[in-house]
C-alpha cells in the first residue's frame, strides 16, 4: 500500500470511528473495537472491488461489484463484525461471499471462515482475491438460505443480504452461546439489522440493532440464489 492509500485508509477508519459514536444509541457500541480496527487495517479493500471502482476504495460507502451486487459500506462491515464478538479460532459462517471483503475481515480477526455464494462469477473472483491476499476461507458455491449443515454448528453466522424472516436453519446451526447477525425486511421497505443469540440452554433471543439497506436473500422457492 502506498503512502497516499494509507492516508486514505486512515481517513476511512476515522470516519468509521465517528459513525460508531453517532450510532451508539442504537447499536450499544460507543466506539470501534480495537480488534476490529486492526482487522480492517489488515485488509486492503481496493483488492476486492473492480478496477474501475478502485479510486473509491477508501470511501465509506457501498460500491458495485457486478451482477447487481455491492461490496458493503465499511462501517456496516465493521459493525456486523463487532456484533459477532469473534474470538480467535471461532468458526464463522458467512452467507453471501460477494466480493470477499467481509470474509477477509473475519479471517483477519482470527476466525475460521466458511462462506457461501450463489453467483458463480463472484464466488470465483472472491476465491482468487482471498488467496492472493493470503486469507484462508473455505468457500462453497451454492444457495446459502439453508446454511452449511455439513460444517455446523458455528460460533457465529453473518448474513450479507436481507431475509424476509430469520431462516430457521441458520438458528439451528448456531452453537449455544453463538451469535447470528442478519438484516431482516423487504427489499423496498424497512430493514433492520438483527442480532440473534442462543444461550447455553438453547433459548433464542432477538434484538433489533439498526436500520439498514441490503439486497434480498432469496429462497429456493423464489429463485435459486442468494444475492449480495
Amino acid at each position: 500500500m502506498n503512502i497516499q492509500d494509507e492516508a486514505r485508509r486512515n481517513g476511512l477508519i476515522a470516519e468509521i470511528r465517528d459513525e460508531f459514536s453517532q450510532t451508539a444509541g442504537y447499536t450499544g457500541f460507543s466506539r470501534l473495537d480495537e480488534r476490529v480496527e486492526k482487522a480492517l487495517k489488515k485488509v486492503d479493500r481496493s483488492h476486492f472491488i473492480p478496477d474501475e471502482e478502485r479510486g473509491a476504495a477508501w470511501i465509506n460507502a457501498p460500491l458495485p461489484i457486478g451482477h447487481g451486487q455491492t461490496i458493503s459500506q465499511p462501517y456496516i462491515v465493521a459493525l456486523m463484525t463487532q456484533l459477532l464478538d469473534i474470538n480467535p479460532g471461532d468458526r464463522i459462517l458467512e452467507i453471501g461471499t460477494g466480493s470477499g471483503y467481509q470474509a477477509a475481515v473475519l479471517a483477519a480477526m482470527g476466525a475460521r471462515v466458511y462462506s457461501v455464494e450463489i453467483i458463480g462469477d463472484l464466488a470465483d473472483r472472491a476465491r482468487r482475491q482471498l488467496e492472493k491476499a493470503g486469507f484462508e476461507v473455505r468457500q462453497r458455491h451454492t444457495n446459502g438460505y439453508n446454511g452449511w449443515s455439513d460444517e455446523a454448528p458455528f460460533d457465529g453466522i453473518i448474513v450479507t443480504a436481507a431475509g424476509r424472516e430469520i431462516p430457521p436453519a441458520l438458528v439451528e446451526q448456531l452453537k449455544p452461546g453463538g451469535r447470528l447477525v442478519i438484516p431482516v425486511g423487504s427489499r423496498w421497505g424497512y430493514q433492520s439489522l438483527m442480532l440473534v443469540t442462543k444461550d447455553a440452554d438453547g433459548e433464542v433471543h432477538e434484538k433489533e440493532v439498526l436500520g439498514v439497506a441490503f439486497v434480498p436473500l432469496v429462497r429456493d422457492s423464489e429463485e435459486d440464489g442468494l444475492h449480495k
